[in-house]
């Protein structure tokens, strides 16, 4: 029997640690943002482990685990599931065009102010992060806590990872080719297929005897994404580090680099909330569009840098605009969540 009488304050976690920890989780953040924030120190203060390639490149390591993240995506995708997902499709229009459309053509024109400047290359990560598809797992539990069409939030979130394995290097092609003597397409596209299409693909054809096996230990695949894309931050840092990459930006540029991503995620927002009204979504269609609408993802960020960017001193700066936007995504993303999800249920109430 429950006892009613228990003060709510002693159902909370005991403990400054604990406290600490559930607040944080409220606010979106866990533990790998942290961890992100440990590389890029670790990879200021000791940036030479990274890049020797004796006894071991790391660098080589994360290439390899590269094509088993995405052989892991492969295993874990039901063709089922996106074949039911298929109805909604003009929110799926919608959430496609924002993700693909309506970001990168957001950044495009401001190249002109930053074209032969020192921060062309943080507009080029920018321009990166806007060409890069929507994040499935956040995506889906944002969807999921603020009420959201959860099966169209699954949908999107997976096709916008199969079409930007493909539509990233097309955008990114237009300006790495004429911007690096070293890029060259044929040998990108190349390699994309091989680290990227060919797992995604593999993976796909074994779902149907090993989707369920990935599916039981999707928790600890996770864990494996998460290590590569540390691995792979902290060796593009290391690089960028040893070359002084940063040595040209202060705190103050970081900063508003920041406040430039986070004008982003909003503006893009808004953009999908005003199309949903327009095109008379339901509730919960409106919330799927605008959470996946305006998500973009960290773990395809930084696995097809490693295939899009032959210059490794300067992935470390292309990967900033990626993790500010990541950490902010997620930090804003759940306060409307959790928002729209007392809406609810207090709408619920008083009926």
């Amino acid at each position: 029997m429950k006892d009613n009488n228990i003060p709510e304050q002693m159902k909370k976690p005991v403990g400054l640690i604990p406290r600490l920890g559930a607040t944080a989780a409220r606010a979106g953040l866990d533990w790998f943002l942290f961890a992100l924030l440990g590389m890029i120190v670790l990879a200021y203060l000791w940036p030479q482990f990274g890049v020797d390639r004796e006894p071991v490149s790391l660098g080589d390591v994360a290439g390899y685990g590269v094509m088993l993240v995405f052989f892991f995506y492969g295993l874990r995708l039901s063709p089922d599931k996106l074949k039911s997902g298929l109805k909604s499709w003009r929110l799926h229009l919608v959430v496609q065009a924002s993700t693909f459309i309506l970001f990168p053509l957001l950044i495009l024109p401001l190249h002109v102010f930053f074209e032969g400047t020192s921060y062309e290359l943080l507009w080029l990560g920018t321009f990166y992060l806007a060409a890069l598809p929507s994040t499935v797992s956040s995506s889906v539990v944002m969807v999921s806590i603020a009420g959201g069409n959860i099966p169209a939030a699954i949908f999107n979130a997976s096709v916008s990872s199969l079409v930007g394995v493909l539509i990233t290097p097309l955008w990114m092609g237009l300006f790495l080719s004429a911007s690096s003597e070293s890029f060259d397409m044929g040998s990108v596209m190349g390699k994309l297929v091989l680290q990227v299409i060919v797992p995604v693909a593999l993976g796909i054809v074994l779902h149907k005897y090993l989707g369920a096996f990935a599916e039981q230990h999707k928790k600890r695949m996770r864990y494996f994404d998460q290590v590569i894309i540390l691995s792979i931050v902290y060796t593009s840092f290391c690089d960028s580090f040893a070359r002084n990459m940063f040595s040209s930006f202060s705190a103050t540029d970081i900063v508003l680099l920041g406040v430039a991503v986070l004008a982003l995620f909003f503006l893009v927002y808004g953009i999908t909330s005003v199309f949903s009204r327009l095109l008379g979504f339901s509730s919960a269609d409106t919330i799927t569009t605008v959470f996946c609408g305006s998500k973009k993802s960290l773990v395809h960020g930084t696995v097809m840098s490693k295939v899009l960017f032959p210059d490794a001193n300067m992935v470390g700066i292309v990967l900033l605009p990626i993790m500010m936007y990541h950490a902010l995504q997620l930090l804003i993303a759940s306060v409307i969540a959790q928002a729209k999800a007392r809406k609810t249920d207090l709408v619920g109430a008083n009926k």
